[in-house]
């Protein structure tokens, strides 16, 4: 058994966010085109007497550390699946933004359960690991695989998906959190009385994103979450503008919001719109990254 295992994994950005009606189990489904971004959490495992769990990072004090961060429900569920005790000291180095629509607790869980898959020597297979990623939650799966996929049903059924080049964003982290099920809940009551399509991919998306087209892609960002979170948070509004006036090419929601999403065209242009948003005083603060991004890998020791 390793003394220590630690496992980095990256946020996402959802660049097409197609929602359906509400299911009779009160999921809807999606067709969630994910890109994986150079923003990481990192967990790490060590061997403990029993499950615990420590945070570090920007808004650490918001990160839950008992059993219902998705990292413990990682390990719980990984070592049920063995037969085995979860006794696993499971420590996050965060860098996502927290409850910002970026999967950062997603992705913590990803990374736990590879993370304690390899304390253990447990050697599962990737299949498993995805099972076990779809029963923790929707965008859990993707944390795990990275890169580009189209997520299907509620999200968790993964299609890879070539990119052909690489793309700027600019993040706005906002202040506070929104809550995922009060955003739906928000789409179900502007949606309520209308003939809601059934979720489809976009071609003009899919095809920006194989040929690496920066331009192509901008026209094609959706979020039908959008109006729900900037419904629940109007402020949002006042980001976007700010994104667009500084020469973003595209701004949306990041999922569920409150993080905004801004494209832009190069490393130099994602430097200049950072600046203007956080100047702006609209936001807290305003991250850089690139995407594709690698999902969830074992680090060396």
């Amino acid at each position: 058994m390793s003394e220590a295992v630690t496992v980095r994994v990256p946020a996402k950005v959802n660049v097409q966010l197609a929602v359906g009606a509400a299911r009779p189990d009160g999921f809807h489904d999606l067709a969630n085109v994910f890109l994986a971004v150079s923003l990481y959490d990192e967990v790490t495992a060590t061997p403990a007497e029993t499950l615990t769990i420590t945070c570090e990072g920007p808004d650490a004090d918001k990160v839950p550390l008992d059993r219902t961060n998705l990292a413990a429900r990682a390990a719980e569920l990984l070592a049920a699946r063995h037969g085995i005790s979860p006794d696993v000291h499971l420590h996050i180095a965060k860098d996502i933004p927290v409850a910002g629509g970026m999967a950062g607790g997603s992705a913590d869980g990803a990374g736990a359960l590879l993370a304690c898959d390899a304390l253990w020597g447990l050697n599962s297979s990737r299949e498993s690991l995805l099972e076990i990623c779809a029963e923790l939650g929707s965008d859990v799966p993707f944390s795990l695989v990275g890169g580009a996929a189209l997520g299907t049903g509620r999200g968790e059924q993964l299609t890879e998906l070539p990119v052909g080049g690489t793309f700027h964003w600019v993040f706005a982290v906002a202040d506070g959190g929104l809550s995922t099920p009060a955003v739906y809940g928000e789409f179900d009551r502007l949606t309520e009385g209308t003939d809601v399509p059934e979720p489809t991919a976009s071609p003009a998306l899919l095809d920006a994103l194989r040929t690496g087209d920066t331009t192509a892609l901008a026209a094609a960002l959706t979020n039908d979450l959008q109006p729900a979170a900037l419904s629940l948070r109007p402020s949002l509004a006042a980001t976007l503008t700010a994104g667009t006036d500084a020469g973003a090419l595209a701004t949306l929601v990041s999922g569920s919001g409150p993080t905004t999403a801004f494209l832009v065209k190069d490393a130099e242009a994602a430097e200049s719109v950072a600046a203007a948003l956080i100047a702006s005083g609209t936001c807290r603060t305003a991250r850089v990254a690139t995407s594709p991004a690698p999902g969830a890998v074992v680090l060396p020791a």
